[in-house]
C-alpha cells in the first residue's frame, strides 16, 4: 500500500518507484554506518525493505528504512535527510508518518544509533530495558 503525505514543501512517501539509488547509495557510503557496504549490498537491503522517501519538488532529499513482519517486529535503518535540508524538521516528520504507517504502527520498533538518541526519544524510543536478553550474530 502506498501512502503519501505533503507537508509544506515536502512530500513523504512509500512510493518505491520513486525512490532515487543513486542519492541512498551516495548517502550511505559517506555515513559512519554504511561506508564498508557495497552499492549491490545496499541496493539489496533497499529492494528487500518498505521504505519511505522524502522529496523536495523531485528532489529526494531523505529516506528510510523498516525490516518488518507487518504484526509484531519492525527494525528501522538507514535514516537520513540529506545536510543541506537539515534543521526545518524534516526528520521529526520523517519518523512521524513512518511509526504512523499500518504494518509498522503497533510493532515493537527497534533501531540502533550513534548520534540520534535525542530525535527518537522525542517519539518514545529509549534504550533496552533487558539488554542481556539480545544477543547478535555479526558476519
Amino acid at each position: 500500500m502506498i501512502r503519501e503525505k505533503t507537508l509544506g514543501e515536502f512530500t513523504f512517501t512509500t512510493d518505491s518507484e520513486k525512490i532515487d539509488y543513486e542519492v541512498v547509495v551516495d548517502f550511505l557510503k559517506r555515513s559512519y554506518w554504511g561506508s564498508h557496504l557495497a552499492p549491490e549490498t545496499i541496493i539489496r537491503a533497499i529492494k528487500n525493505s518498505l521504505c519511505f522517501s522524502v522529496y523536495f519538488g523531485d528532489t529526494m532529499i531523505g529516506f528510510a528504512r523498516v525490516v518488518t513482519d507487518y504484526a509484531r517486529f519492525a527494525y528501522l535503518a538507514d535514516v537520513f535527510i540529506l545536510e543541506e535540508h537539515r534543521g526545518k524538521g524534516i526528520s521529526k516528520n520523517l519518523i512521524k508518518f513512518i511509526i504512523d504507517y499500518p504494518g509498522v504502527k503497533g510493532c515493537k520498533i527497534m533501531l540502533a544509533t550513534k548520534d540520534a538518541h535525542g530525535l527518537y526519544a522525542k517519539f518514545g524510543f529509549k534504550t533496552l530495558d533487558e539488554p542481556w536478553k539480545y544477543m547478535e550474530l555479526k558476519d
